[in-house]
């Protein structure tokens, strides 16, 4: 199949300026459950309108339900469910296991899309994409090419691929900036993008802010490497943003020079990076939106504008005309899969030359304001016979408008059963102590009375197997650049022989990567489980037990299933997750500390810590504690250590096994505050 430009459709005039520039599909959102819930989005009504003008026009439409939810929304999940299998929509785009479970039960005929937030960065994570159901993983952002021609020689699932657009400054789905600071989460869809506003590195400022992706230049390189689709990103842009996005695109696939100066003036912020596609992550891949930018945008406007006011002929029509000395003229037209017929009047005797198959293409190959162009025609014609122009125009126009009615017809799919809400038992456990450590060094001695031990398995040692025995859990790297997993496997396989029982995976290639190790799975916060479905979904995955994330409300926790489910009651919480580190400078990682700071606007300071290189990981400004609140309701609470000395590991575990307030500043983190 050639490759797909899919294109953003935040509203109505987005869709239509996306389907006139030459997209072959687009990706839009409903009211609710998608991933940019401020756009315009689609309402169940306008959610079949736009199914319907796509179709008509050889377009695919893919909803995104890409948010995580909670159990007390999962009946107005199920009626979401009922109105995008009505509208006869081509994909839905996922995130929560729970959402992909529910299309499976309830609409199995929806093919179901991976969405990026679910942090698929690597062959591993393609393959539970596919033995979960998907069809189609949309990768990474922060994937090279190279990484992804591994990925597709290694698992047999269809790439999407974003082509260009705004880059998150974090991994999606590992983001929790705005929910920590604002309670605004990005995982449900209301992203206030603080990460846009000035936060210092040193001397360099905005060092949160990326420039716009592009590589729209390396489509034949995509292609190549296996990408089935061109992903632009934009549903918060206006109209003429997505119609100058989508014909660049269109212009590369086509093997066309794009205009890349046009779609960097529409929309940019200092210009465009390929940083991440070519493994380049330098600084240079940082920029803000400047008065110039705004300036250079608002000047091509107009022009742009050009590119969607007309009708885009993109589907060939075969037509028949039979003129019979003795019959109603009849024309005929076909798509190749949907066919009308329109009848007219009789022809009447010619006065000169009589008709034939030139004289009627004339009237018939006029097809500029429809969707349509001729393809073939042909002709079945008595001599001597005569039909005006008006009248042959008149049937073109019917028998199109009738060929675009029938291609426009909403075909619902099947939904299958009813969604039962089922009272959960509330949980009344008091949970037992776990420790999560960064370093093996900030292990003191009264840490072997904690449940478990959570440990880098980097960090892992033959002695500490044998001080921790069954205790012990080695954590997987919260980025596993693609090949690495293989490595790490192989390292798991050696450790196990030494006598480790356990792993904790926080995406669900690591999944993958335990199981090939054969070690007991434990699920990390970062996995992003907000309900008892996607719980339940983690543990057909060999997935024993749960920390669910931190954005979850307290009051929600006790009702959650599954076999263990615990929190993480203490810790500078992991904010974002980088591949394109903030502190680097132009000499890149040279004299960083792996530990360095950045400042936001008021000067509050925020730790970024570097592991080996691969990836950083940007904690809050102040440690979550909880040990002074009731906590029943829950099978485990973790300490989750980062960057304190082994003494201060220490004073908290004492302060929170004594229920005792905390000796400093400190947050609730997002436990006691309704999330939006």
């Amino acid at each position: 199949m050639p490759i797909e430009v899919l294109a953003p459709a935040g509203g109505e005039e987005q869709l239509i300026a996306a389907v006139r520039a030459g997209a072959d599909a687009v990706y839009l959102g409903t009211g609710s459950f998608n991933a940019r819930r401020n756009a315009a989005n689609f309402d169940a009504d306008a959610l079949k309108r736009a199914v319907s003008y796509c179709h008509g026009r050889e377009v695919k439409v893919h909803v995104t339900c890409n948010t995580l939810v909670t159990d007390k929304e999962l009946p107005l999940l199920f009626d979401e469910i009922k109105n995008i299998a009505a509208s006869g929509a081509d994909a839905v785009i996922v995130q929560d296991l729970a959402v992909a479970a529910m299309f499976r039960e309830h609409c199995p005929d929806m093919p179901l899309h991976a969405s990026t937030q679910m942090t698929i960065h690597n062959a591993e994570g393609a393959i539970m994409a596919k033995e979960l159901g998907f069809e189609r993983a949309v990768l990474a952002r922060e994937v090279s090419l190279e990484e992804i021609r591994s990925i597709h020689e290694r698992v047999d699932i269809e790439l999407e691929a974003f082509v260009h657009g705004a880059l998150c400054m974090s991994v999606s789905g590992q983001c929790y900036l705005s929910a920590m600071l604002g309670g605004r989460s990005g995982n449900r869809g209301l992203c206030a993008q603080p990460c846009r506003l000035n936060f210092v590195s040193g001397g360099r400022e905005f060092a949160l802010s990326l420039k716009d992706l592009s590589a729209i230049e390396y489509v034949r390189e995509l292609e190549a490497a296996g990408i089935s689709s061109l992903k632009i990103e934009g549903r918060m842009k206006r109209p003429e943003y997505v119609a100058a996005a989508v014909s660049a695109c269109r212009s590369a696939v086509n093997g066309e020079k794009p205009d890349m100066e046009n779609l960097k003036a529409v929309f940019s912020r200092s210009g465009f990076t390929d940083g991440y596609i070519t493994g380049k992550r330098t600084v240079d891949m940082f920029g803000i939106r400047t008065k110039e930018d705004v300036q250079a945008s608002a000047a091509v406007l107009g022009d742009i504008a050009s590119l969607y006011r007309n009708e885009r002929q993109s589907v060939p029509v075969d037509v028949k005309i039979e003129l019979r000395a003795d019959a109603a003229i009849k024309l005929t037209a076909t798509d190749g899969t949907h066919t009308t017929d329109v009848y007219g009047d009789m022809p009447e005797p010619a006065k000169t030359k009589g008709m034939d198959i030139d004289s009627v293409r004339k009237s018939l190959e006029k097809m500029g304001g429809t969707p349509f162009y001729l393809n073939r025609i042909s002709a079945d014609i008595d001599d001597n016979l005569y039909v005006a122009p008006a009248k042959l125009n008149a049937l073109r126009r019917e028998a199109l408008d009738t060929l675009l009615q029938l291609r426009s017809e909403i075909i619902p799919k099947p939904i299958i059963g009813e969604f039962k809400v089922e009272a959960k038992n509330k949980r009344t456990t008091i949970p037992q102590l776990r420790l999560r450590f960064e370093r093996a060094e900030q292990i003191f001695n009264e840490a072997d009375t904690a449940e478990f031990i959570y440990l880098p398995y980097a960090e892992i040692t033959e002695e500490l197997i044998n001080r921790f025995g069954s205790k012990l859990i080695a954590e997987l790297p919260r980025y596993i650049p693609e090949g690495d997993g293989v490595k790490i496997a192989e390292r798991l396989i050696q450790l196990k022989s030494a006598g480790l029982e356990n792993g904790c995976a926080g995406t669900i290639g690591d999944i993958a990567i335990l199981r090939k190790a054969g070690l007991k799975i434990f699920g990390g916060a970062t996995l992003n489980v907000l309900n008892s479905k996607c719980a339940n979904e983690l543990a057909h995955l060999d997935v024993n037990d749960t920390t669910v994330s931190f954005e979850n409300a307290m009051k929600s926790i006790p009702y959650i299933e599954g076999n263990s489910v615990g929190i993480i009651a203490y810790g500078y919480l992991p904010l974002m997750l980088f591949r394109s580190c903030p502190v680097r400078t132009k000499n890149g990682c040279k004299g960083c500390s792996g530990r360095e700071k950045i400042k936001d606007r008021t000067g509050t300071e925020f730790t970024v810590l570097c592991c080996n290189k691969k990836y950083s990981t940007l904690l809050n400004s102040l440690p979550l504690y909880i040990g002074d609140k009731q906590l029943n309701g829950m099978d485990f609470a973790t300490l989750y250590y980062t960057v304190e000395s082994r003494e201060r590991c220490r004073s908290v575990y004492m302060m929170f096994r004594d229920c005792a307030e905390f000796d400093d500043k400190r947050t609730n983190g997002l436990y006691y505050r309704e999330l939006l």
